[in-house]
């Protein structure tokens, strides 16, 4: 069984571990009714349509 010759170093672990953990920004899709930006699979804020029905009431 293969053992490394040397502890691994804390900058090295965590530089590896940070090029993973970066948080990408959430996607956006555009809503069919108003054509504003919106998150995938929520109630459009400034409409208040879902997948082409009114589920909010909007001013």
């Amino acid at each position: 069984m293969a053992v490394p010759k040397q502890k691994t170093g804390r900058a090295r672990t965590h530089s590896r571990r940070s090029a993973n953990d970066v948080c990408a920004m959430p996607s956006r899709s555009v809503c069919p009714q108003c054509g504003e930006v919106k998150l995938p699979h929520r109630v459009c804020g400034n409409c208040g349509y879902y997948k082409g029905r009114e589920v909010v009431e909007t001013e």
